[in-house]
């Protein structure tokens, strides 16, 4: 009987080990140098962090869009705030592949940010303010998109896109040594950032 509690507590730790070797973490910043399969990143923090890169990395650069693109159906990110109404503010809005999970949950672009990904249900552009409606999972939010907001679409890009000086969005996985590893990255272009 003791062997097999035995058992079952090694199944556990070495469960809970490959959960926390697998945490994901996300890395903001400025690509400082690229060395073969790593790049090393001056994240917004100031922090210098190295990220390895898988050989099949996907890559990806942010190109900008207008509000006037929005429509009915576009599937999207909204990265927002509180207003001083209480009102969801857009800090930014950008495209999502089809396969981003769809909802709402805390992010940490800014204090107090939520991340909405959702279909739109429409646009409104009254008195000067734009909103757009938002619909995921049986529930609507309308959002202000203020002009200050960033309004992104990613499209493919290439390694050859993965420059000292370019800015960098990735979900990079922790191993059990510390090493972090993106198997995608987003990068600036043109002077467009990722902006979540």
């Amino acid at each position: 009987m003791k062997s097999l509690a035995l058992i079952f507590a090694v199944a556990a730790t070495l469960g809970a080990s490959a959960v926390d070797a697998q945490s994901p973490v996300r890395i903001r910043g400025t690509i400082t140098a690229v060395d073969g399969n790593a790049i090393s990143v001056k994240t917004r923090d100031g922090r210098d962090v190295k990220l390895v890169l898988p050989d099949n990395v996907a890559v990806s650069v942010a190109k900008a869009a207008r509000f006037e693109d929005l429509k009915q159906g576009d599937y999207v990110g909204a990265t927002t705030t509180p207003g001083p109404d209480g009102s969801a503010v857009a800090v930014e809005v950008h495209y999502l592949p089809p396969t981003a999970g769809e909802g709402q949950s805390a992010w940490d672009l800014l204090p107090n940010s939520t991340m909405t990904n959702a279909n739109v249900s429409g646009t409104v552009v009254a008195n000067g303010k734009r909103e757009i409606m938002l619909q995921f999972k049986g529930a609507t939010q309308t959002i202000v998109v203020p002009q200050s907001a960033a309004i992104v679409r990613t499209v493919p890009g290439a390694r050859s896109d993965i420059v000292v000086g370019e800015y960098v969005f990735a979900s990079a996985q922790v191993g059990a040594d510390g090493a972090m590893t993106a198997p995608r990255v987003q990068v600036s272009k043109d002077g467009v950032r990722p902006p979540q």
